[in-house]
């Protein structure tokens, strides 16, 4: 029963890659961007504005982080996986976030002072080599020819950024719950989205784009988190996380349905790699048997 909530997670996630690339032609990323985490905040503000403002002197120094993790997960994570769905696919887009855990393991190394284990390399490797054969579609030398699409460089840099957004959250201990810090940051993501919102032309939100607004803004924004969260109490941070790896698998089905995405062999094999890469490096060594009698 349990593993619903991480399952339901990453389904509404696997989702919210197809908005993304619907939303492409209806509103403009800029608008998207702002209004996803506008709409986000009103809903959780009659929830959070009075645990927020008892706790405003306990908030206020740590405002400085908070808006710089508010600009990396909230503001360049959401708007570049927005501006990048007019480039590429949303089977690509979900392979490619799903390197975050990954990613979040090497910045970990300089910033967490973390050890990084041989699995973890044997994984990354992997991983890399997948990738490279599906942004190739499956021939190296378009790639090294023409490189890869602006759509798949900014999902890159966006799983990059959402990487160092996770690894700075475990950095920053902060003496906030985690809808406080929530909430904090998404107020002050909206604040900063507005001169992006100003600087766009499509920002009418008509009957086309309402829903895909509003599935971000509840159930990618708020109810996912809320899944998650809830996941992770009764699982386990370790046993909820390998659920992030069915997110591809999710969207790619989606996708060939509701957009025709076609796959082709070197989907099959790329994102396996990739997938089996990001498992493999999550792995964990079994302790010795005196480690365990000295623990």
């Amino acid at each position: 029963m349990f593993y619903l909530f991480p399952l339901l997670t990453v389904s509404i996630w696997a989702g919210n890659a197809i908005v993304n690339k619907l939303s492409c032609s209806v509103i403009d990323p800029g608008a998207i961007s702002f209004y996803r985490w506008f709409f986000a905040m009103s809903v959780l503000t009659p929830f959070m504005l009075r645990s927020v403002w008892r706790s405003r002197l306990v908030i206020r120094p740590y405002l400085p982080k908070l808006a710089f993790l508010a600009l990396l997960g909230m503001v360049l994570n959401q708007s570049l996986g927005y501006f990048a769905a007019a480039t590429t696919t949303a089977t690509n887009m979900a392979l490619i976030i799903s390197l975050v855990p990954l990613i979040s393991m090497f910045l970990s190394v300089p910033l967490l002072g973390q050890r990084l284990l041989p699995l973890a390399i044997v994984g990354a490797v992997l991983s890399l080599s997948g990738l490279v054969l599906m942004l190739s579609h499956g021939d190296i030398s378009i790639l090294v020819a023409q490189g890869i699409t602006e759509g798949d460089a900014l999902v890159l840099l966006a799983a990059f950024v959402y990487a160092l957004y996770c690894v700075l959250l475990k950095r920053w201990q902060m003496p906030l719950s985690n809808w406080q810090s929530v909430y904090v940051q998404g107020v002050l993501a909206v604040l900063m989205l507005t001169p992006l919102l100003l600087s766009s032309e499509r920002v009418t939100v008509t009957s086309e784009s309402l829903p895909l607004i509003m599935y971000a803004a509840i159930f990618a924004s708020v109810i996912a988190p809320w899944c998650w969260l809830q996941g992770i109490q009764r699982l386990g941070a370790d046993s909820a996380a390998m659920f992030m790896n069915l997110m591809p698998v999710i969207t790619a089905g989606i996708a060939s349905v509701m957009l025709n995405e076609q796959l082709a062999a070197y989907h099959y094999v790329g994102g396996g790699m990739v997938l089996a890469g990001v498992v493999l490096a999550q792995r964990k060594p079994k302790a010795m048997p005196q480690q365990l009698a000295t623990a």
